[in-house]
């Protein structure tokens, strides 16, 4: 079997809540419930399943083992995906492959966390030894840094990024699943008086964490049409990398893996950015979505803040920007974020963006962003086509 007659045959997604005080198994439940719901499969017929490592959970190695117990079913193929953000993209493509395989038939990419509820993470980034006694103390600091230097290299017009933040809490806007007291419109004012957190990084250039889940079935196109599945989107290409330079001491850390990624994704689909009908970047700080831009070629690099200004990134616009408001203004769920910007590019292809639709939409490419390491770019980059 060709991964070409493989696709995406359903998704379901939670709301996202903050300090809910449920477990990630339980937003496992109830994901995984909507999803044959929604899909009509039954529990049974599920044979793969991929798990994203929780943040609440990380100490748990056996996580994805006892997700199959919670849920009641065995699979003959398990993926436990610890690529942060990128898990999910990921997920899908080890899936694609096993089903390919034929280790199974219908596999279920499942992302659930509550960090909000129970923190479970250990950074590396933080190092609390002689050498280094305070660390960098999460992920606001290391993109501090990275801000600073990508500032001091381009320039950075920070009503570039106020715009991003304010375009996404519009989709958030429109978007049930959304974090209530997210719900509220943004101003430009708003964005810049927010108070600064790691400089230059502002409170609003940044995810909060929240509690929730998604889920999505992966399977072939055959078994699709057996289980009565009419709508699906089909993953056309996939590329990701980890420890981007890695062969550097001190490499330019704004320089993501997106400038290898990028290019395989689009050279494996045929399109160009110019073709892309809307973009799903993972988003947990502005500043990573303007280097995404760059890097994946929508415009030159440092003429971010430029093509930001010029562009309308609004779900009527040139280039649709995280539809459902990404996890910047929806909450990020832990490391289940990483699933709320492919399952809203699979609702816009499905045609079920409701009052945030987008027209008519062909494809969609989506990232994902993993693991943050001590002064350096992000870990993981990884990056999906979908296309209907």
């Amino acid at each position: 079997m060709s991964t070409e007659n493989i696709v995406i045959g359903g998704y379901s997604e939670t709301k996202v809540a903050f300090r809910s005080g449920r477990s990630a198994y339980d937003f496992a439940g109830e994901a995984f419930a909507d999803l044959l719901a929604a899909t009509g499969v039954e529990k049974d017929a599920v044979d793969g399943l991929s798990v994203t490592v929780a943040l609440s959970e990380c100490t748990n190695p056996f996580f994805a083992v006892y997700m199959s117990d919670a849920l009641g079913i065995s699979p003959t193929w398990l993926n436990y995906g610890a690529i942060g953000g990128c898990s999910v993209t990921g997920g899908v493509a080890r899936a694609m492959a096993a089903i390919k395989d034929g280790q199974c038939e219908i596999a279920v990419v499942l992302s659930a966390d509550a960090p909000s509820s129970n923190w479970g993470a250990d950074y590396r980034a933080y190092r609390p030894e002689f050498q280094d006694i305070v660390g960098v103390q999460g992920p606001p600091a290391s993109f501090g840094l990275l801000m600073s230097r990508y500032r001091e290299q381009y320039g950075l017009n920070d009503e570039a990024l106020g715009k991003i933040a304010i375009t996404q809490r519009q989709h958030a806007l429109l978007n049930d699943n959304t974090y209530e007291k997210l719900k509220k419109p943004l101003t430009m004012e708003d964005y810049l008086n927010s108070r600064v957190i790691a400089d230059p990084l502002r409170l609003l250039d940044c995810v909060m964490f929240c509690d929730g889940a998604n889920a999505v079935l992966v399977t072939s196109e055959e078994n699709a049409k057996r289980l009565g599945i009419e709508k699906t989107a089909r993953p056309t290409a996939y590329a990701e990398i980890t420890n981007f330079n890695g062969n550097k001491s001190c490499p330019d850390i704004t320089e993501s893996g997106f400038l290898a990624v990028g290019p395989k994704v689009f050279e494996k689909s045929g399109l160009t950015p110019a073709d892309i009908d809307m973009f799903h970047p993972y988003d947990d700080f502005t500043i990573a979505v303007m280097m995404q831009l760059e890097q994946f070629g929508f415009c030159e690099r440092g003429k971010g803040s430029d093509y930001v200004m010029a562009t309308d990134l609004t779900h009527k616009g040139d280039l649709p920007l995280n539809t459902g408001g990404g996890q910047i203004s929806a909450g990020q769920p832990g490391l289940a974020g990483g699933g709320l910007n492919l399952v809203e590019a699979i609702r816009q292809l499905f045609g079920e963006g409701e009052g945030r639709q987008v027209d008519n939409p062909k494809n969609a490419l989506v990232t994902g962003i993993g693991v943050i390491p001590y002064g350096r770019n992000w870990g993981t980059s990884a990056a999906m086509i979908l296309e209907v």
